[in-house]
């Protein structure tokens, strides 16, 4: 309901401040909301209190009579219900006072409840007003709590991550572990693979050096014992003879000059090319390889020996006969003498060769000569000299058929059996016989025959006897 409009007259306006201070005293006493900050309805007991009055007025009216209009009849009516009211007043008396107590306890309740209002009013103001000063805070903690919401997202996406970097994290970790691991494992199992292998190599190398120690020293000792025993039996065996053996004819080695024919040719044609004899020589060069001193070819031809000594790096010269392979061997840059070598080794210093070499000579010369060959070689080499000569083989019946003959200077073949008990004789040890150039390679008819037999009658058409000097 609009407030009325302020009046110019005094009375007026007084009047209107009355109805105003009327209206809130009813307003206050009965409340229909609390207003302020918090507007809470409050219950309109207006039914109630209607329901009251009309209650009082009942008990007002018992025992009245109603009224009616005036006059005689109506006079009489009336004292006669009042006379009845008067004497049923015992009756009703009880009710009227229910009744009144009913309407005392009635105003009291709606007193009681005005009194509820009022300080639900006074209750809601009051927490209005606190309410209104917790607006500023709570204002806060909205704003807190929005940026909790805020945070809160954050938060959780840096958990997440925080958690995936974690999670790679510890997997880089386990991984760089096990790599670690294995790392150390395929260490661990390399370096105890290489102490293996070094114990083995160390234990091989250990045995190796036993051996070759135990080799050195039963060669030495064999030396040594080849040695006594060679020079006792020769001593024994020899010390008549050598004072009535007749002095052996040194003027010529064969005893009859050659024919003057062109030995060159003869060499290209029967014996080989250089290359050829090159091939089946180079197996000896190893033979030398540890020489104490220089190497001496004894009718080195044309150099292939000794071309072969000078590409292994060994030194050595030869000694020919023959003036024109003398000079063939000079224009390959070989260092070559012309001499007889008889008696270019009886010039030569005892114990002064390193190695000798001696390759398809033996058998020009009579049986004497070989044997004075070995003591010469015997006498000129140091010890511990390799001597090596090489010669058809006569153990092989086809050396007859087509090799040995062909070469008019050839006299006689020599048994390796006997080569080799000249070196014996003649003071050489760990003598050895080594066949080489098989029969057959040369001559494939042989194949057809019994192995058996091709091994006893048709081996190898060349051979070597070597000896070491004691």
């Amino acid at each position: 309901m609009a407030e009325p409009a302020a009046p110019h007259d005094p009375r007026l306006a007084e009047l209107a401040h009355l109805v105003t201070e009327i209206r809130e005293r009813v307003r206050t006493r009965h409340a229909a909301s609390t207003g302020g900050a918090i507007d809470l309805p409050l219950p309109d007991f207006t039914p109630l209190l209607q329901a009251r009055d009309a209650a009082q007025a009942k008990v007002a009216a018992i025992g009245a009579v109603n009224p009616r209009p005036g006059g005689p009849v109506n006079a009489l009516i009336q004292s006669g219900k009042r006379t009845i009211a008067r004497a049923l007043s015992w009756f009703v008396r009880d009710q009227v006072d229910f009744n009144r107590e009913t309407v005392r306890a009635l105003n009291a309740t709606l007193e009681a409840l005005d009194e509820i209002n009022r300080t639900l009013a006074t209750l809601a103001n009051t927490a209005g007003e606190r309410i209104a000063a917790l607006y500023p805070p709570i204002e806060k903690i909205g704003d807190i709590h929005a940026h909790w919401q805020t945070w809160r997202a954050e938060w959780e996406h840096k958990l997440v991550v925080n958690e995936a970097y974690f999670t790679r994290s510890a997997a880089d970790l386990q991984h760089a572990f096990q790599h670690r691991v294995t790392v150390a494992e395929e260490n661990f199992r390399r370096e105890l693979s290489l102490q293996h292998a070094n114990f083995l190599a160390a234990t091989g190398e250990a045995a190796a050096g036993i051996q070759r120690k135990l080799w050195d020293d039963l060669a030495r000792i064999r030396t040594e014992y080849e040695a006594l025993i060679h020079h006792e039996l020769r001593t024994v065996r020899q010390r008549g003879l050598l004072s009535a053996a007749p002095a052996a004819d040194t003027s010529s080695p064969t005893g009859y000059d050659w024919p003057a024919i062109d030995w060159l040719k003869f060499a290209d044609k029967f014996r080989g090319s250089p290359e050829y004899v090159q091939s089946s020589q180079r197996q000896y060069v190893e033979r030398f390889r540890e020489a104490p001193g220089e190497v001496l070819d004894i009718g080195c031809g044309r150099g292939e020996f000794l071309g072969l000594l000078r590409d292994a790096g060994i030194a050595a010269r030869g000694v020919e006969a023959s003036a024109e392979l003398t000079a063939l061997c000079r224009q390959q840059g070989l260092t070559v003498e012309q001499a007889d070598f008889f008696s270019y080794l009886e010039a030569l210093p005892d114990r002064s060769l390193g190695g000798l070499f001696c390759a398809q000579v033996a058998e020009h010369l009579p049986p004497p000569a070989v044997l004075r060959l070995v003591q010469l070689a015997a006498a000129k080499l140091k010890p511990g000299a390799c001597f090596l000569a090489e010669t058809p083989n006569p153990e092989c019946l086809a050396i007859f058929a087509t090799h040995f003959y062909l070469d008019p200077t050839h006299t006689r073949p020599i048994p390796p059996a006997l080569f080799a008990f000249y070196f014996e004789e003649a003071g050489f040890g760990r003598v050895e016989i080594l066949r080489h150039t098989p029969a057959a390679d040369s001559m494939p008819a042989l194949a057809d025959l019994p192995a058996s037999v091709r091994e006893a009658f048709f081996g190898s058409l060349d051979y070597a006897c070597l000896g070491i000097k004691l």
